[in-house]
């Protein structure tokens, strides 16, 4: 079958497994339903083969099956699949969540932010207006109080007077509209860092509680998303620990004949269930623990910017804005990344209290008057005594020297992706399915560049010797239980599976993953420069306009104009010679100094005929 043909049926089989999941009162998404078409395919007790194209008849078969499996009550499989659907579909990281967020927010006050900086008012009462809704803008952008509050808008307005007064909205309406939403932007973290500066000082002396200045959606999940993660962390894990302890005796052979009609099978789908469980709430301690730790850090800079403000603006009557205004937008980002904080915290409760009902089943089933009388006197262990039991016991990576073995002192050994999420494979294919988290520091050995982990030293030298046998053995086990595929991590083996949050109806049907390899070849562009045809092109449109400029040619007559701007007017070229450089040689220019002559005549003037004196007043070169 081609792979539109393949699309096609697959997208006409999801959409009627949903429809009937649908009248039998189940609502079933198109990831959940296009996971378990995959999964029943896979299943070899159902008899398809991914070589083959499926017929009508496979196609009604395979419908049924997804069906029954769809519409199983209390089934820990199927909510162990619903659950890893809910998460991926829902879990983010926080970047992106809170880009997510950013957007929505922008989308929602994008039009009062363009009723602002679109508006054309002339009269009074337009101009009060616009004032009024660049007021309510801010109060909705910072989130401090609601603009239908009186007191908390006639507190905005008083803050927004004193950084720009109505007087200025002349300036503001000629701006650009990129400069107005920058000036709202600016001016919403100016009015909320003198909002948060006044809420601080409001009892003058006394000291406020840094606390306090937390926004609303902070103040509500911090106290207590930690601790009712960690709480459904506790009670999953106690679980968990009972059910390893169940099937840890039943899967031994000395104890397995006894028990012939205990339930294994739904043990271990309890199990998946709860370890399942187990990691998502991990994940989300962790993100809450990490949130947890940020606040603090941003509570201890409000602090520190808050005393920095008193400093600044203390005992003075007027401060100028180029100084104190970088205080205020800096105290306000504190705010919002505080805000931030606090919807990420909100959603992390969300996630956990939808993760909730997909737990539900095994307890229905198992009760725990039951599970005690299964355990009877054996000891439930928890991860945690498992491993200090066996990490005394470490690999001597001597006598297996064609493998390579990981140890503690490994640089960023804690932070080493193991494979399996971190259990035993050999345990899994061992114990018949029993899942145990493998120990670390007993050594981690690096197979291809994969990083396996064990729950003894025994496990370790058995997988080792045979690691690709293992490794397929794990494959096939998960082909039966197909929770294990995300629990385990295991989408690399199987190719035609994806992640759940990336899972789309239209990739096909699963087949056999064709064999591909990247590679690159690097040539001449003109290995032979002779060859080259200057007249070639390559690019038709500029192949067409060349013809088109041909064809109008053919009907044109060259015609030649004198004007009177233009007549008697030609180039004219001459061809010159430059001066050439002369110069002489001559001796070089000599002076001598020699005594100015002054003569006085004395007698010229007064009687006719007097006798004239002449007097010699030159001076000698030397005086």
């Amino acid at each position: 079958m081609s792979q539109a043909g393949a699309e096609s049926l697959l997208k006409t089989v999801i959409g009627h497994i949903v429809h009937e999941c649908r009248l039998r009162g189940d609502a079933v998404s198109d990831t959940l339903a296009a996971f378990m078409v995959t999964a029943v395919v896979l299943d070899p007790r159902n008899g398809f083969n991914v070589d083959r194209t499926l017929t009508k008849d496979d196609v009604q078969k395979l419908e049924e099956l997804c069906l029954d499996k769809l519409t199983e009550k209390c089934s820990p499989s199927l909510d162990t699949i619903k659950m890893q659907v809910c998460f991926d579909m829902n879990y983010t990281t926080k970047c992106e969540f809170l880009e997510d967020i950013h957007q929505s927010e922008e989308s929602k006050l994008s039009p009062l932010c363009r009723e602002i900086t679109d508006s054309r008012v002339k009269s009074r009462e337009e101009l009060d207006g616009l004032y009024h809704k660049i007021t309510t803008y801010i109060l909705l952008r910072s989130a401090m109080g609601s603009p239908t509050d009186t007191n908390t808008m006639e507190e905005a307005t008083a803050v927004l007077q004193s950084v720009f007064p109505q007087a200025e909205l002349g300036n503001f309406r000629v701006a650009l509209k990129r400069d107005q939403e920058q000036q709202l932007n600016e001016l919403t973290m100016i009015v909320t860092g003198i909002r948060l500066f006044n809420k601080a000082n409001k009892r003058g002396e006394e000291e406020v509680d840094i606390h306090e200045l937390m926004p609303a959606v902070l103040q509500e999940a911090l106290p207590v998303t930690s601790k009712s993660i960690a709480n459904e962390l506790c009670v999953t894990q106690t679980l968990v620990f009972k059910y390893t302890a169940v099937l840890e005796k039943l899967t031994s052979s000395a104890v397995q004949l006894g028990h012939s009609d205990v339930p294994i099978i739904l043990l271990k789908q309890a199990l998946y269930n709860g370890r399942q469980h187990e990691v998502f709430l991990k994940l989300l301690l962790a993100d809450a623990n990490s949130c947890a730790k940020h606040v603090e850090i941003l509570l201890s800079d409000v602090s520190s910017q808050m005393k920095l403000l008193k400093e600044t603006v203390q005992s003075k009557t007027a401060v100028p804005a180029a100084t104190v205004f970088p205080l205020f937008k800096m105290l306000s980002k504190f705010w919002f990344e505080l805000r931030d904080e606090g919807e990420f915290l909100n959603m992390l409760n969300k996630i956990m209290l939808r993760l909730q009902p997909f737990s539900a089943s095994q307890t229905k089933i198992f009760s725990e008057a039951y599970l005690e009388s299964l355990l009877e006197d054996s000891e439930v262990k928890t991860d945690e005594q498992r491993m200090l039991e066996s990490s005394d016991n470490c690999i001597d990576p001597a006598p297996l020297k064609t493998q390579e073995w990981l140890f503690p002192e490994t640089v960023n050994f804690e932070e080493m992706p193991l494979q399996y999420n971190g259990f035993c494979g050999y345990t899994l294919v061992n114990r018949d399915g029993l899942l145990l988290p493998g120990n670390p520091y007993i050594g981690v050995l690096k197979h291809k560049e994969k990083l396996y982990v064990f729950t003894s030293k025994e496990a370790a030298m058995k997988f080792a010797l045979s690691p690709d046998s293992f490794v397929a053995e794990v494959a096939e086990k998960a082909k039966y239980s197909p929770e294990l595929i995300q629990l385990l991590k295991l989408h690399q083996q199987f190719s035609c599976i994806s992640p759940y949050s990336e899972i789309q109806p239209r990739k096909g049907l699963p087949v056999k993953p064709d064999i591909k390899c990247e590679c690159g070849t690097q040539t001449e562009i003109h290995p032979v420069e002779k060859n080259i045809v200057k007249s070639y092109e390559w690019n038709e449109w500029e192949l067409r306009r060349k013809a088109l400029k041909l064809a109008n040619l053919q009907t044109r007559v060259t015609v030649s104009v004198q004007t009177d701007l233009s007549h008697m007017r030609r180039e004219n070229v001459t061809q010159t010679w430059l001066p050439k450089n002369a110069a002489c040689q001559s001796k070089r220019d000599g002076a001598s100094q020699v005594p100015k002559p002054q003569t006085f005549v004395a007698g010229l003037r007064g009687q006719r005929g007097a006798h004239v004196v002449k007097a010699n007043l030159t001076r000698s070169v030397d005086d």
